[in-house]
């Protein structure tokens, strides 16, 4: 792979063309950053040199600043500094014209070196935009000063604030880009024809950070930033990276651009010291690092050649199973449904029908390509030799019954070809123990989606001890295909998500019968603590019946450390069919408010006797004591340590292979807020091993009868004596080492 650098070519004309060089993507290396400052600086002083030319090699422009930097000894501020300045000298005021040749992609940085050219040329399917914020920065090459001049105030702020990226052509209808080429291959002729017509001055040179003709007057301008400051606020108030954002436009906006160019450094400079930046940082890197596994996808050459996977089936068609179904339509595979009855089949075709319309409606999905994509859809009520030969793989989706997924993998390995790979979609049940009937038992492998499977971004693979590397490797395939974030896991009850946050639920429900509020204990989760929702509004969305059957799978693997009430609360719902928000009432009820959207309400009166019931259970039968007084952070520590705690046995087993993987799956699947960085880095970064152990000791000893569920596991205890953080401990850490502490 070549070097970071940029080079330089003068044609006959005089234009000079200068190409970022850093395959694949061209992002912006410093040293290709002082590359291309250096060649503008010589392409100024050449008298044979006329106008010059940016562009990227390969099929993009840029896409944007380095991101390895911000992991790097030198902090970002560093790695950046001066950079704006530059740009804006030998991009935007120097003596030569200078023009942006995009195709491909111009994000971040790529957008900022573009926008600061004096004009701008692409293809009508570049992609445009600064997605910083993403990564708990703002753009610091300019971004926040010269894009609100091309396109308005209005639509600047929007592009920047929500990350969206614009496709080449609308970016030319909204005045982003000035130009057009009809194709790749005609854009650096067009891009040298404007650098020359900017030279003769046939065309007028406009440089960006001097125009005020987009912006709105200034009191619009105030009123707008306004509204977005408090929009943001609700939106994301948590985080402060955007509230700086606008900060720096408003300076620009109010003051001149060149005294925003300022602000947006030390905005810059401040957002960059923030958690949330390198929380957003380590869930960049770890959602680039799930694909790598040691010995399936790390280098490792693998005998089996790579499989074709064209052709999926999938048994049953539920909500699940359509889910999944739908994902890989969109993917373009052909799907075969399976299904016991025609009643269940043409359900399950509908679900898959309704889905793809919900695309369409939104605009992201054509009629024709709808009835495209289920013309690749055949439903069989048999396992049909024919059918099933064309398989490349197959997923089962069916309830959780032992014995039934037991048969279905012995049918299936009667009929699919010996290279099909054959995956459960179980959520908690081992998967030797479903391969048990199997002549060949090492062929199952789990394939663990999150509901709803066609949107949730999450791919639990599942290996066991037997699976071939090469199975594995193909099932990542799949994964990336569907685009998904795969992440392989081990096996065990729960496998890694479900497993590490069973604490999540229960935890709760130990406090709500030690005598905290279960509405103050969501709301702390959600507003305090940034959840999308708290544990028991989580219980009516999964509904209590399927809770109540995950909780007793956990309580039978892991006993010492469970908690369950057999009189509490949702044993109590489930007596009264209070399933939750399927069945209208929960912890909550749920009514119909506008445009047909579930509106959960607090309905104390019905549900207080229950709670009241539950606690004296709880307090007399099982020992749980009453809290008197309890802080809303001893609520969040009460829940997520637990959630911490059994992450730390997950490490210690090697159920995932690196702490990045835990923080991605805890953020992809349960919603753990991404600028935390994920359970793990969350751990490491605001609460340290030490005062996570002394923490759950102290809570030990207050649940003397229910120690065993906040007692901290030898991981925890290992790394909080050694100094070593979490993400760490798996270097380090050994049952035998600890024995001699």
């Amino acid at each position: 792979m070549a070097a970071p650098t940029c080079n330089l070519d003068v044609d006959r004309q005089g234009v000079a063309t200068i190409v970022l060089i850093n395959p694949p993507v061209n992002a912006l290396h410093p040293k290709v950053l002082s590359s291309l400052a250096s060649l503008l600086e010589e392409c100024h002083s050449r008298s044979d040199v006329k106008g010059v030319v940016i562009t990227g090699s390969g099929k993009n422009f840029c896409a944007g600043f380095d991101i390895a930097q911000f992991q790097s000894a030198e902090s970002p501020e560093k790695a950046v500094s001066g950079a704006s300045e530059i740009l804006t000298k030998v991009l935007e005021e120097g003596t030569k014209p200078t023009v942006a040749a995009v195709q491909g992609v111009a994000l971040g940085g790529g957008c900022e070196i573009a926008v600061a050219c004096n004009a701008r040329v692409c293809t009508a399917d570049a992609k445009i935009g600064l997605p910083e914020l993403q990564l708990g920065i703002i753009p610091g090459f300019g971004g926040t000063q010269r894009l609100p001049r091309l396109v308005g105030l209005q639509t600047g702020l929007e592009l920047i604030l929500t990350s969206k990226s614009v496709k080449g052509s609308k970016a030319h209808a909204l005045g982003l880009v000035d130009e057009l080429a009809s194709s790749p291959a005609e854009l650096l002729a067009k891009a040298k024809q404007v650098a020359l017509e900017l030279a003769s001055g046939q065309r007028k040179r406009v440089r960006t950070l001097d125009r005020e003709d987009r912006l709105e007057p200034k009191d619009v301008a105030k009123m707008i930033l306004g509204i977005a400051r408090e929009q943001t606020k609700k939106r994301a108030p948590h985080v402060r990276h955007p509230l700086l954002c606008i900060d720096a436009i408003e300076a620009g906006i109010l003051k001149g651009g060149k005294h925003g160019l300022a602000a947006e450094t030390a905005a810059f400079n401040e957002a960059s010291q923030l958690p949330a930046h390198k929380a957003l940082v380590n869930i960049f890197f770890a959602m680039r690092g799930t694909k790598r596994v040691k010995g399936v996808s790390d280098g490792t050459k693998l005998a089996v050649p790579k499989r074709r996977l064209q052709t999926i089936a999938v048994i049953g068609g539920g909500l699940m199973g359509s889910g999944i179904a739908t994902a890989s339509l969109q993917a373009g595979m052909n799907v075969v449904l399976k299904e016991i009855n025609q009643k269940f089949l043409d359900s399950g075709i509908q679900r898959i029908q309704k889905n793809l319309e919900s695309r369409v409606k939104k605009g992201k999905l054509s009629e024709q390509q709808l009835r495209e994509m289920m013309g690749r859809v055949k439903g069989v009520l048999t396992y049909s030799r024919p059918d099933f030969q064309k398989v490349d793989i197959v997923i089962e989706a069916v309830i959780e019954v032992v014995g039934l997924k037991q048969q279905i993998f012995k049918d299936l390995e009667e009929v699919c070809r010996p290279d099909c790979i054959l995956s459960s979609n179980t959520s908690t049940i081992d998967i030797t123990l479903i391969a048990e009937k199997m002549r060949n038992p090492e062929r199952i492998i789990g394939a663990h989606f999150f509901s709803p499977a066609h949107v949730m971004p999450l791919l639990e693979i599942v290996r066991s001890d037997l699976t071939p590397p090469d199975v594995i490797r193909d099932l990542l395939a799949y994964g990336s295909k569907i685009k998904k974030t795969p992440v392989v896991v081990g096996n065990c009850t729960g496998f890694a998500v479900n497993r590490v946050f069973f604490p999540y639920t229960q935890a709760a429900m130990l406090l709500l019968d030690a005598g905290v509020d279960p509405f103050r204990i969501d709301r702390v989760i959600n507003r305090v603590f940034g959840m999308p929702m708290g544990p028991f509004r989580l219980s009516d969305l999964v509904g209590g019946d399927i809770g109540l059957h995950v909780t007793s799978n956990f309580i039978q693997s892991f006993p010492e450390r469970s908690y369950g009430n057999q009189n509490g609360a949702v044993p109590v719902f489930m007596k009264k069919k209070w399933l939750g928000e399927k069945t209208g009432r929960g912890f909550y009820r749920y009514d119909k408010g506008e445009k047909k959207r579930t509106k959960a309400v607090k309905d104390l009166e019905a549900i207080g006797p229950v709670i009241e019931a539950s606690r004296k259970s709880a307090q007399q039968d099982l020992g749980v004591p009453h809290l008197m007084a309890v802080s809303d952070r001893d609520i969040v520590e009460m829940i997520f340590y637990p959630v911490v705690n059994e992450a730390c046995r997950v490490l210690a087993e090697g159920i995932v292979e690196k702490p990045k993987d835990m923080d991605i799956a805890s953020v992809m699947s349960m919603g753990f807020p991404a600028y935390r960085g994920g359970v793990v880095h969350w751990a490491d970064s605001e609460c340290g091993a030490s005062h996570i152990a002394a923490r759950l000791q102290t809570f030990a000893s207050m649940f003397p009868q229910q120690s065993g569920f906040f007692v901290p596991c030898e991981y925890l205890l290992h790394c909080a004596y050694k100094g070593v953080p979490l993400s760490q401990g798996q270097k380090f850490y050994s049952p035998v080492k600890l024995s001699k502490l």
